[in-house]
């Protein structure tokens, strides 16, 4: 539980009496790898903070799956939108390994904004994150070659390319695998 806190120690410290409350509400949960923690048309009822594994957020089709994130340990998971809004998912959000994560329940987390001194400002700058990160991705899609969104994901997270799958890396970038696999090609 101390990576937890550390995380939120960085955004905005965190009282002793706030942690306490806070870490009443968390659960410890343990996934096998290709669990759907989240699937299209459920509504998202928790937040989680990844301890171990890697997640992958996608829209399941027929053909092929597209893939459109993927967190890491020391980050936050859901399906946001779903747990905002209490409307069903229109994506699935899947353990790509063995995955461990402390669980938050909205109703709790929102007792945590209620009552805790910091509990908003978190809940705020988390949310401004996921708004940045989401926005960059949206940019490179209408803006970069498929190539430079290669470079880029290598660049800044080199450890996606050596534990996931290069078809969900393909999908992620917006190409197909084999097109994938010319641009590795042409890079190295």
């Amino acid at each position: 539980m101390n990576e937890i806190r550390d995380f939120i120690d960085k955004i905005s410290k965190m009282n002793n009496t706030d942690w306490a409350f806070f870490s009443s509400k968390l659960k410890k949960v343990k996934y096998s790898k290709n669990t759907k923690i989240l699937e299209l048309g459920k509504i998202e009822r928790h937040l989680y903070f990844i301890t171990k594994g890697i997640i992958r957020l996608y829209i399941p089709k027929e053909d092929a799956d597209i893939t459109f994130g993927f967190l890491f340990e020391n980050e936050f998971v859901t399906g946001y939108d779903s747990l905002l809004t209490e409307t069903p998912s229109a994506y699935e959000i899947e353990t790509l390994t063995e995955t461990e994560m402390w669980q938050i329940n909205n109703m709790d987390l929102q007792e945590v904004y209620a009552h805790t001194s910091v509990g908003n400002i978190i809940g705020r700058k988390m949310a401004e994150n996921m708004y940045l990160i989401k926005s960059k991705r949206e940019l490179s899609l209408l803006s970069k070659t498929a190539e430079e969104r290669y470079l880029d994901l290598f660049n800044e997270r080199p450890n996606l390319l050596q534990h996931i799958p290069l078809k969900y890396i393909a999908s992620y970038i917006g190409v197909t695998p084999q097109a994938l696999s010319r641009i590795r090609k042409r890079i190295t």
